[in-house]
Formats: C-alpha cells, sequence, structure tokens
C-alpha cells in the first residue's frame, strides 16, 4: 500500500470514530435530500428495487423520532427509520443506509443495533422483522436475535406489501402469490427470548 493510501486509509479510520449516532429530530431534516439520494444511489448499484420514500415521510420520521442518524461532525455518514404496521404489531428498521466515504468501519452495525435498540424502547411488544437479500444484514440481524421465517409470518399490512412493488424481483413476489421472493424474511419476537443471547443471559440471571 502507498503512503498516500495508507495516509488516507488511518484518516477514514480516525473519522470513523468520530461518527455519532443519535435518535433524528428537528435539527436532522437539513440532510432529507442527502439521505434520499444515497439511498437511491445504493439502489441503482446492486442493481434492486427499494419502497420509495418522499422527502416528507423522511422527515416527519425524523420530527417523530423514530429515526437514526449518523454523522462525523457535520457531514452525513448514514441513516435507518422505523416503520409500523399492523397496528404496531410489527415494526421494520428500514432505509438502512451508509455514505460511500464511511463504509466498511462499522457504522451500518452501530446504525442497525440502535435502530434496534430505539425500536425495542418505542415498541417493546412489537415483533420486529426484515426482508433482505445481503448477507451482511442477515448476520447483523442474526447477532441481534432475529431468525429466519417464512414471509406468512410477518405482517399481512397491505401497505408493507406494496412497497414491494419499486422492487425488480416484484413479479417473482406474485407468481408465487406473496409466500416467497429472493429475499430472506427475518423475524425478532421479544417472546422468543432463546434466540437473543443476551435476553437469555439476561433471563436466566432473574431466574437465579
Amino acid at each position: 500500500m502507498t503512503e498516500g493510501r495508507q495516509a488516507e486509509k488511518n484518516e477514514m479510520e480516525e473519522s470513523s470514530q468520530k461518527i455519532d449516532v443519535v435518535v433524528s429530530n428537528e435539527e436532522h431534516v437539513k440532510y432529507v435530500d442527502e439521505i434520499l439520494d444515497t439511498i437511491n444511489r445504493a439502489a441503482k448499484v446492486r442493481g434492486t428495487g427499494i419502497a420509495k420514500r418522499s422527502p416528507e415521510y423522511v422527515k416527519q420520521k425524523m420530527l417523530e423520532h423514530k429515526a437514526v442518524i449518523a454523522l462525523c461532525g457535520d457531514r452525513f455518514a448514514g441513516f435507518s427509520y422505523i416503520e409500523c404496521w399492523s397496528n404496531k404489531q410489527f415494526v421494520a428498521n428500514s432505509g438502512l443506509i451508509v455514505a460511500d466515504e464511511f463504509r466498511n468501519h462499522g457504522v451500518a452495525k452501530r446504525i442497525k443495533r440502535r435502530i434496534f435498540e430505539l425500536s425495542r424502547e418505542m415498541f417493546p411488544q412489537a415483533k420486529i422483522f426484515s426482508l433482505t437479500t445481503g448477507a451482511a444484514v442477515m448476520k447483523m440481524n442474526f447477532e441481534l436475535g432475529y431468525r429466519p421465517v417464512t414471509f406468512d409470518e410477518l405482517t399481512t399490512d397491505e401497505a408493507f406489501w406494496r412497497g414491494c412493488e419499486s422492487c425488480v424481483n416484484y413479479d417473482i413476489l406474485q407468481r408465487n402469490g406473496g409466500h416467497k421472493c429472493l429475499c430472506t424474511g427475518l423475524l425478532f419476537d421479544p417472546a422468543e427470548t432463546k434466540y437473543h443471547p443476551m435476553m437469555a443471559a439476561n433471563a436466566a440471571v432473574e431466574a437465579q
């Protein structure tokens, strides 16, 4: 590795350590356009569809404190938000994105954990679910206590499934009657503590 590239790498590692992952509020509304641009560009690179959200929708999530943003000083580094379905029985952590220059430094994992914690704080009885084709996201979900499930175990809220219409693989979902696609369904059920090492450990301590 050249000295220039090593210096650049060291600078990025130093910057990643200075990243704050916080619950969004009105101060972060100015980042909405950048967030949506980053999400759309990432979807094009991966060649996958994504549930499109308007600037007003993302702004509202911030104002309701149902989103998490990562910042390096005043530079946008990443984002994710909470969506509720089936009368708050199900919660999805959506729109997980990391800005290009901050990737491969553990930022996504920090955002994922914080949005998961926020979901548990705001909706402690809700089941948290995810649909993904990404191995990295699956790994993060498994570490949080998610388990793979069939689509039949997820929300039946039609508004959620309409979000799949913008995906390039939507025809596959249609051909299978909405029961399966290329995505893997993952579910965290707060009642199933055995799937979550931390929760299982806490339960064991309380039982003593």
